[in-house]
């Protein structure tokens, strides 16, 4: 008996991927047997559902139900069961839980098929579907004007400190290098000619540290980076060249060392750790007053706070003069959440509620690092991406997905990861979510590229001293252009981290965060950045249009970006804009097959270069090694053909 269901084909599914609320779904199987099956039902949330028969084809015969999605969001699961032939056999999904084509199982499937079900009132900004952001770690980006410096005081082309006995003998991380908000402002140029639309800080609010996740005020920017007005000014001469500015908001923990708790005298306050009179008291959780308390993992200097205490919801979130809607009065376009997975669900809630009340345009992302639509943390499922929580995070999985193909060439398990994403997250989530190569909390993707050993296995020392041989530093320059290709064709807001354009390198914290390099003049990577924004502009069908994964085969991934009936995947006209991405991500030739035809395309042109490539319906070509090619179709005349789009 052969089974089959494809969640990637809508002969199996339609609509493909995530519904939204009140929604009728129909699912097909496939069951070629001797004998009429005597049962086919399809299993959801552990309640069968009968299939009946629908038609008969190529010798299997197809059996149909339809299901209609609750009005409230949630996950639905499912498999199929079929008895024929004396077997009763069940379908679910595969064992790498990507969607797709299923395997059949003896008993009930470990893996099932996923529908996430989302509100159907659920919106995100549309700047956000367009942007390409930059992120900024805002001590090593530029320098400005002068301001009053605080810790350790560096000079620009020194190295970040990462021995203890660099501090003094304990780690600190209170090495400044004086990047501040008058130096990100005279930059303004230079990233809005890289072609960035949005910005995105890492946190800005005076603290001890550095990195500055351990909040000391969160009302006031840290004078290292300037003023309140330094702040407004960046933000209003960023809108002048249509750049939005997003913040790092860390709302489960402040600093130990901060007006709400105080523990080392340094504020004009009575903090939590001085007095259980303090009104900040009741935000932490004391085992032992004052030197006991619940911290961040561990970090005595990061107390957790409990979000859901009244008066930390209205000071952060719910107040008139909250934190969120003042930053947003002074010219924030949206916040980026601090380990998402460890705020309350009410809590995400209730930020959206003030954010969106405050501004309906402004941004809500998350750092989450696996699917964020079945996201599970702390025993709990998560209710991130399903329209009342998050507008959409930042894209971990993506990043794995692109960097795992690029250093393994496995193409086929790279369009596996991204067929998951397209089908389980909502299209406003997966439109805006940040794509990203690199980020402060992981090792720079040049670094990994270069086939360096995982940074987990070595010390702070080995990270420091390791010298990425030079053949290994061209094969990851060769791949960083790939990565850029993929990251900027993709469906999702391409998410540069300062530095990498410029071909910088780093293992983990510090060694990511080493001041810019602005000496090092353009490479090839960012020549390659300002071509791609340019073709993004130009091309709606690269930020908004569907994704068509059309094959992977030996390294080779092909896919496509096209509106359907003239539509991107809004609603909104985008026709003549659809393009077709070929990256070969190994390191021999390749020659490409495919039969054009049957997409309803008669001919390719080189996007770049304008040349005819093939007019015969086919396209057949030798693909050099670590290489893209980016090709406009040009449909048959008067033929209008629906592509059929995961």
């Amino acid at each position: 008996m052969c089974i089959e269901h494809n969640s990637g084909k809508l002969f199996y599914r339609n609509p493909f991927g995530a519904c939204p609320t009140d929604t009728k779904i129909t699912l097909r199987l496939s069951v070629e047997s001797f004998e009429f099956p005597e049962k086919v039902c399809c299993i959801i949330d552990n309640a069968e559902i009968p299939m009946h028969f629908v038609f008969e084809t190529n010798g299997s015969r197809v059996f149909e139900c339809e299901i209609e999605t609750p009005s409230s969001p949630c996950l639905l699961f499912y498999c199929f069961f079929v008895c024929a032939d004396g077997n009763a056999l069940y379908y679910g999904n595969n064992s790498a839980h990507t969607g797709g084509l299923g395997e059949i199982s003896q008993g009930t499937p470990d893996s099932l098929y996923q529908i996430t079900v989302y509100d159907k009132n659920f919106t995100t900004p549309d700047w956000m579907k367009n942007a390409i952001v930059y992120q900024i770690f805002p001590d090593r980006f530029c320098r400005g004007k002068e301001t009053p410096f605080h810790g350790i005081e560096r000079k620009w082309e020194d190295e970040p400190f990462y021995r203890p006995d660099q501090f003094g003998g304990e780690y600190l991380s209170n090495d400044f290098f004086g990047g501040n908000f008058d130096g990100i402002k005279k930059k303004l140029p230079y990233l809005a000619d890289l072609g960035v639309t949005a910005i995105y800080l890492n946190p800005i609010s005076k603290a001890f540290s550095n990195h500055r996740y351990d909040t000391g005020d969160y009302e006031n920017p840290d004078e290292l980076l300037g003023s309140v007005e330094d702040f407004e000014e960046l933000s209003k001469e960023a809108k002048k060249l249509g750049i939005h500015i997003i913040l790092d908001g860390v709302f489960s923990h402040t600093g130990a060392d901060s007006k709400y708790f105080n523990k080392y005298n340094h504020y004009d306050s009575v903090g939590a750790a001085q007095s259980k009179d303090s009104p900040y008291y009741s935000w932490y959780n004391f085992s032992h007053f004052p030197d006991k308390y619940e911290s961040w993992w561990g970090f005595e200097t990061l107390p957790n706070v409990n979000e859901l205490d009244k008066n930390f919801t209205q000071y952060i979130a719910s107040g008139k003069h909250s934190v969120i809607k003042k930053w947003l009065r002074r010219g924030a376009d949206g916040f980026r959440l601090d380990v998402a997975d460890e705020l309350p669900d009410e809590f995400i809630k209730k930020l959206r509620t003030s954010i969106k009340s405050e501004n309906p345009d402004a941004l809500l992302i998350g750092e989450v690092w696996e699917d964020a639509s079945n996201k599970v943390s702390y025993g709990e499922k998560r209710a991130f991406i399903l329209g009342k929580e998050l507008d959409s995070v930042m894209n971990y999985v993506f990043k794995d997905a692109v960097l795992g193909y690029l250093t393994g060439g496995d193409a086929k398990q790279f369009f596996g990861k991204m067929h998951s994403l397209l089908e389980n997250y909502p299209k406003e989530s997966l439109y805006t979510a940040m794509n990203l190569l690199s980020s402060h909390d992981i090792p720079r993707a040049l670094t990994v590229l270069a086939d360096t050993p995982d940074f987990r296995t070595l010390t702070r020392q080995e990270q420091h001293d390791y010298v990425i041989p030079e053949d290994k530093l061209a094969l990851a320059k060769r791949r960083m252009v790939l990565a850029v290709c993929l990251q900027m064709t993709l469906p999702g807001a391409p998410t540069i981290y300062y530095g990498d354009e410029m071909e910088m390198l780093g293992f983990a914290d510090p060694f990511n965060r080493a001041p810019m390099d602005w000496g090092h003049g353009e490479s090839e990577i960012m020549r390659q950045i300002k071509m791609f924004a340019g073709l993004r502009k130009e091309k709606q069908a690269l930020r908004t249009g569907f994704c068509t994964l059309i094959s992977a085969e030996d390294g080779v991934a092909v896919y496509m970006r096209n509106a359907e009936d003239g539509k991107d995947a809004f609603g909104k006209s985008a026709a003549g804009d659809e393009v077709i991405i070929i990256v070969n991500a190994s390191s021999d030739s390749r020659f490409v097959s495919l039969n054009l035809s049957k997409y309803g395309i008669e001919s390719v042109r080189d996007t770049l270069s304008g040349e005819l490539i093939s007019d015969d319906h086919n396209l057949i070509m030798e693909l050099h090694p670590l290489s893209y090619r980016i090709f406009t179709p040009e449909r048959i005349s008067d033929k209008c053909t629906k592509i059929q789009s995961i």
